[in-house]
């Protein structure tokens, strides 16, 4: 039986620019998804655990993903089967608050793969986490999504923020691949 599991994060309606009513516009996620379907594809196929992570606000005062809208629903393009975990989540760190630990273990995985949305948030604290807990991890960087951010006056564009998180976690915390690479 595999050691390894995919874990999809966040892939969210309210990410999609093509969602009607979306509430945070990530600049790449439909290419992100279109990456993250394929690796779906591929694990599904060859019968490697799949886990959902949806998060869903713990306010209607948060900006996005608010319980019971379709916004905080998993879009289509890798919508769970069944068989398949789906967790639900409602702080950035996929562990925190969550069973997701206790699936990983019970079904004996060691080896995470990571996608979704986004880079700078829930990518990046889940990551960090699962090494902190053992878990050998990678990242399908371009099956990842990032969101654009303004500090101290500054502005940084989506891909650069994806570049500063994809940079250090591929130093020190997992293994940072192309979708092609990894497939």
């Amino acid at each position: 039986m595999s050691t390894s599991a995919l874990i999809l994060i966040d892939i969210q309606n309210d990410y999609f620019l093509s969602f009607p009513d979306c509430k945070m516009p990530l600049p790449d996620m439909e290419n992100a998804a279109r990456n993250a379907a394929s690796l779906l594809e591929v694990a599904r196929s060859k019968d490697t655990r799949v886990v959902h992570i949806r998060h869903v606000a713990a306010s209607a005062k948060a900006p996005f993903f608010h319980p019971g809208t379709e916004g905080s629903e998993t879009n289509i393009i890798v919508s769970p089967i069944d068989g398949e975990v789906v967790i639900k989540k409602q702080r950035p760190n996929s562990f925190m608050g969550t069973n997701l630990e206790a699936v990983l273990r019970n079904a004996n995985i060691e080896n995470l793969t990571l996608c979704g949305a986004m880079s700078q948030m829930c990518i990046d604290a889940t990551a960090r986490s699962a090494v902190d807990l053992g878990f050998k991890v990678t990242i399908v960087h371009d099956a990842c999504a990032a969101a654009g951010i303004t500090h101290a006056g500054i502005e940084v564009s989506a891909d650069k923020v994806h570049a500063a998180i994809m940079a250090p976690l591929a130093s020190s915390y997992a293994k940072v691949v192309t979708t092609a690479d990894y497939l």
